[in-house]
């Protein structure tokens, strides 16, 4: 992670390092879809060090494309979480990406029969779940980590070094910001499985808990102790339906003049692929998600014209917000804010600017990390290392690669201290992620005690 020119061999480790030789860790997947099939791919790179040795999921066909891949038993093949739960333990850990509201059960269920866990984020949709895993794990001594991918994203951690180095002096204050991208955000939160907060959770924490975490940890070592925040849901309304338009995409007379027509964003990636062999991520996701058996032009146009990829953005029952802002005061003076936007052209390529006494650092997605110091009046470029070529790579600029590494060696090793989302800090970046919400909906400023908890 370190600095510049910094490479890593197949292991994850700097070259010229090996790797100690240690038992696989053997883990059961709880919830194949799209988080559960990428953390589990780790073992493709690593199968001496990570195994999968189970699988549930309700979805039969998404079992199976699991059970083939990793050569799953078939006794340790089950629709039903609870199953896998009630046997006997027979693997070291559990990766654990269900649906957001169902953490808390198989994450309590698995830590009270001695599985460690990955959870993929957000840990839990209420405080309560929250804390109850967090229990269940330290009181079985469980090693936990948390699917808050970007605190093992290289940029991040580069950014992370050279506050802690005294690069820029004392942190003032910090701008970041996470442009979701305007396809992206009408994918998953005006169609997709985020974009009903009864059914899923409010934006910030589906998709920016991520944002939240990354601010308290620059600053770690102080403490929020107020917290403001505003934001609605614009455009993604019926008022805001073209004249003319229809209920689905494939039905519409002015689909063409729409920027986040179904057909532009997904029948368009299938062409290309089609077209260009080498395009063989145009029929990943999002496209997978739209057609998770089989992805082609005759799969993806008859799931849009019944499945809910399909349909008007301006006719759906989306209720998250898609612009916010949140404003943290720490106890040291130090103050921050952010802003999550779904009109953008990036996608997820963070930005961040932080003021320090000495400097100032800028980042804008995967780096470089640019540092311009006051005194000698002179900007400082900090290339970023690169993840290892491996299945992952693509996903989250290897950061899930990072993560998966790190959770595979505190299991071998025994120490938790490698994971760098461990239960008590990451409770403590969703109890910060509840009261900025609850600031939003009360419009006022919270207050936040030494606990978390927050009035």
């Amino acid at each position: 992670w370190a600095g510049t020119d910094v490479t890593y061999n197949d292991y994850g480790n700097r070259e010229g390092e090996k790797p100690e030789a240690m038992a696989p860790v053997r883990a059961v997947i709880i919830g194949a879809g799209s988080r559960g099939d990428l953390y589990a791919r780790f073992s493709m790179d690593h199968s001496d060090r990570f195994q999968i040795v189970g699988v549930a999921d309700p979805r039969l066909f998404r079992c199976r494309r699991l059970q083939q891949q990793y050569n799953i038993p078939e006794e340790n093949v089950f629709s039903d979480w609870q199953d896998a739960a009630d046997r006997e333990k027979f693997a070291d850990c559990v990766v654990i990406a269900t649906p957001h509201q169902l953490h808390k059960a198989p994450a309590v269920a698995f830590a009270d029969r001695g599985y460690h866990i990955l959870l993929e984020k957000p840990m839990a949709t209420t405080e309560e779940d929250c804390k109850a895993i967090v229990s269940a794990c330290k009181r079985n001594n469980i090693i936990l980590s948390v699917g808050h991918v970007l605190r093992y994203y290289p940029p991040i951690r580069k950014i992370k070094e050279l506050i802690d180095s005294g690069a820029i002096g004392d942190i003032v204050h910090i701008q970041h910001m996470e442009p979701v991208g305007f396809w992206h955000f009408a994918h998953s939160y005006v169609r997709g499985n985020w974009r009903k907060t009864a059914e899923s959770s409010f934006s910030l924490l589906a998709k920016s808990c991520h944002d939240v975490d990354l601010i308290r940890y620059w600053l770690s070592g102080s403490r929020c102790i107020k917290v403001s925040s505003f934001g609605s849901l614009l455009h993604f309304t019926p008022e805001n339906k073209p004249a003319g338009a229809a209920s689905r995409c494939l039905d519409c007379q002015v689909e063409n003049t729409c920027p986040y027509s179904a057909k532009k964003i997904y029948l368009k990636m299938v062409e290309q692929a089609q077209q260009d062999l080498r395009s063989k991520g145009f029929t990943g996701w999002p496209v997978s998600v739209v057609c998770p058996q089989t992805v082609d032009i005759e799969s993806v146009t008859e799931a849009l014209k019944t499945g809910p990829y399909g349909r008007c953005v301006y006719d759906c029952d989306n209720d998250v917000v898609s612009n916010q802002v949140v404003n943290f005061q720490f106890d040291g003076g130090q103050t921050a804010s952010f802003s999550m936007v779904a009109f953008t052209q990036e996608i997820c390529e963070r930005q961040t600017r932080i003021s320090g006494t000495k400097g100032e650092l800028r980042c804008s997605g995967a780096g470089p990390v640019y540092v311009f110091d006051f005194l000698m009046q002179k900007t400082t470029e900090h290339r970023c290392a690169a993840a290892p070529s491996n299945s992952m790579r693509d996903m989250h600029g290897g950061a899930d690669f990072f993560l998966m590494d790190t959770f595979v060696k505190a299991i071998q090793s025994g120490d938790s201290s490698a994971v760098y989302t461990g239960p008590d800090d990451t409770l403590q970046s969703h109890l910060l992620v509840f009261a900025a919400e609850q600031a939003r909906l009360q419009d006022r400023v919270i207050t936040i005690g030494p606990d978390g908890s927050y009035s």
